[in-house]
């Protein structure tokens, strides 16, 4: 029996500035549907290795595959595409168009990744995520909370096959963190998308099985 080609592969990556190294990963993969809680301290490299991976960085060396296709291989316009069609991110600094509401972000989000937007599933993320009362609101109206939840509605509104998130519960109270990691662990398993999460939030530890992590880079002498 054919074993089935991982969603993500990581080969071996580090990533140095001016010489000093800033991340480096141990390789692993990840098979659709098998989510991975991303740890390590501050300084490990967590959020280096996420921005790696989407294909915002390139890596000093090492190699990262999406369903067999090299991300670090690919020119800046292909990264790009191959990101918009696979990957749902939710970045640490929101990212949020400041000129679009809510609803208009999403509605973006999902005509860049798939040529069309669908106002029903849009509806119906921002309902989960309890932000129907601000769908028109735009990002500089938000609090910070109200801004996270924004952000994870629209990293899922594609239903991407790889959803990256970057402390995606840190600026949550204790019922928003667990109704956030209910809902990216719900829309994981109706699509078949594969979750990596940057976390340092204790919160989340208990609903992921499976952790991957990063050590501090040492210095060199």
């Amino acid at each position: 029996m054919t074993t089935p080609e991982p969603l993500l592969e990581v080969r071996d990556l580090r990533h140095e500035i001016a010489g000093r190294c800033v991340m480096a990963a141990p390789a692993f993969s990840a098979a659709r549907g098998q989510h991975t809680l991303l740890l390590g301290p501050s300084g490990s490299g967590k959020t280096t290795l996420i921005n790696v991976i989407t294909g915002l960085i390139t890596p000093t060396a090492g190699d990262v595959r999406i369903s067999g296709t090299s991300m670090t291989a690919l020119p800046a316009a292909q990264r790009d595409q191959l990101r918009r069609r696979t990957i749902g991110v939710v970045f640490q600094t929101l990212r949020l168009i400041g000129a679009l509401s809510v609803r208009q972000n999403l509605a973006l989000a999902q005509t860049l990744a798939l040529g069309r937007s669908d106002p029903a599933i849009i509806d119906r993320l921002i309902a989960q995520v309890g932000l129907t009362h601000r769908a028109d609101a735009r990002p500089r109206e938000l609090s910070q909370g109200e801004g996270q939840r924004a952000a994870i509605a629209r990293a899922l509104c594609a239903e991407p096959a790889l959803v990256v998130a970057d402390e995606p519960t840190s600026a949550l109270d204790d019922a928003n963190a667990v109704a956030m990691a209910d809902l990216l662990l719900a829309t994981a398993e109706a699509t078949g998308a594969t979750l990596l999460i940057a976390t340092h939030d204790n919160r989340l530890r208990a609903r992921f099985a499976r952790t991957l992590t990063l050590s501090v880079p040492q210095v060199s002498a």
